[in-house]
């Protein structure tokens, strides 16, 4: 007796679940630290400015089990009785999906491009090179992208010393360089991973003399060392800006810009707030949906440094 041979059926090499979500939701988890789920996390919105049409996509490297969906089910309540979609992917399903709708983008002179969605490059522009990967910052969400603009609008200014606190892929911090080479420029993080993510694509894109720091908010030692700064830049989350507002204060110079971002435009006045009272008065802001830009000047006289006390309720809201 024989057989007939046949192809050997493929293995995957990722899977992906997707759950509904609310805005709510999304922000939450983005503003966490560890959830403890062996996964990536992303979450997109699906309906410009409508609260409850948002996405969970979550990556595996393997088949997700019941302990892992319900993991995933417990980050998303809304989407209770949902079935989560489960898909088996490929390496090539990985990258398209990765780099799907990701044109390039044009801020000022600035424009920001992928892999897969190379750019022509005018007269003038200074272009980026920044795949889509694990961490954020591609240009290619709202608050990136208004911060560029945000920067690329303070180019007839002088800047010293520039600090872009939680950098991601190092894109604000690549764009300050442009602008400023005399400048000494410092781009930190809180994840390592996104700060081997900014030294790899200050490779890609020839950019030189940014030193990296790993750093949970403005506190840390390599930071005081540098201080005060001309120039800070922190795109990270509605909460933690908050929550930040003194340390920021306290390692910026006198009337210096602080460009503020990754806050929802009914938490701009909260922000804002929080920077009032620590000296800062609002210069600018852009509003791009639901998302709004802050440019904020510093106080005459320095604010002493940050304590401890200063950091209560870091992580209780989000972008």
């Amino acid at each position: 007796m024989t057989s007939t041979p046949t192809e050997p059926i493929p293995v995957p090499d990722s899977w992906k679940v997707t759950l509904p979500c609310t805005r709510a939701e999304a922000e939450a988890i983005d503003a966490a630290g560890d959830l403890a789920i062996d996964a990536v996390l992303m979450t997109t919105e699906e309906v410009e400015d409508d609260v409850e049409r948002w996405r969970l996509d979550a990556y595996l490297e393997k088949e997700p089990d019941q302990a892992m969906l319900a993991a995933l089910r417990a980050l998303v309540p809304s989407a209770a009785g949902v079935a989560p979609v489960i898909e088996a992917l490929s390496a090539e399903d990985w990258v398209a999906m990765s780099q799907a709708g990701l044109e390039p983008i044009r801020e000022g002179r600035f424009v920001v491009h992928t892999s897969a969605h190379p750019a022509t490059v005018g007269e003038g522009e200074r272009a980026f090179l920044i795949d889509a990967g694990q961490a954020f910052g591609t240009g290619h969400h709202h608050t990136t992208a208004g911060c560029l603009a945000m920067i690329d609008g303070l180019a007839g200014r002088r800047f010293a010393n520039v600090i872009d606190l939680g950098t991601g892929t190092g894109l604000l911090a690549f764009a300050a360089r442009h602008l400023w080479p005399e400048a000494r420029v410092m781009a930190t993080d809180i994840d390592p991973i996104a700060i081997e993510v900014t030294a790899e694509n200050m490779a890609t894109n020839h950019v030189a003399a940014i030193e990296l720091v790993v750093a949970d908010g403005a506190r840390a030692p390599a930071i005081a060392a540098q201080a005060p700064y001309d120039l800070v830049i922190a795109n990270i989350l509605a909460g933690p800006l908050v929550a930040m507002a003194p340390e920021v204060a306290a390692i910026a110079a006198p009337h210096a810009t602080i460009v503020l971002a990754g806050l929802l435009t009914n938490q701009a006045e909260t922000v804002i707030e929080a920077y009032r009272a620590q000296g800062c008065t609002l210069a600018a802001r852009d509003v791009r949906g639901d998302w709004t830009i802050l440019r904020l000047t510093a106080p005459e006289t320095p604010r002493p440094a940050a304590t401890d006390g200063d950091r209560e309720g870091w992580a209780t809201d989000g972008r």
